[in-house]
């Protein structure tokens, strides 16, 4: 698993020349309907093992969650079960909404 820093993740969402990963937000229901990154997959942490066969196993994958807790214990989980391209998003939606975005709405 990679950590990836939120200027690094919008960097790679601004290159189209890159494929784009998959956005897999972990966080409860009532934190994703707060706010969240665009074109997210949302599927709550303790779904993620009986749901996990809907990820794709060919595409990158970054993990996310509040502060970044969560995610990176998604995302070793996913490698257990044979991911190859997983990254956690380091800080979060928290971290996202100080170094990216400052209209994401904070909690």
């Amino acid at each position: 698993m990679q950590q990836l820093r939120p200027r690094q993740l919008a960097e790679w969402l601004a290159d189209a020349s890159r494929p784009q990963p998959l956005l897999l937000d972990v966080r409860e229901a009532w934190e994703y309907e707060l706010c969240h990154l665009p074109d997210t997959q949302h599927i709550p942490m303790h779904v993620v093992p009986a749901r996990c066969a809907e990820l794709p196993t060919d595409r990158d994958i970054v993990v996310i969650c509040h502060h970044g807790g969560r995610s990176m214990q998604v995302a070793m989980f996913l490698e257990r079960q044979g991911y190859a391209a997983v990254h956690n998003l380091a800080g979060g939606v928290d971290a996202w909404a100080n170094e990216v975005d400052a209209s994401l709405r904070r909690y």
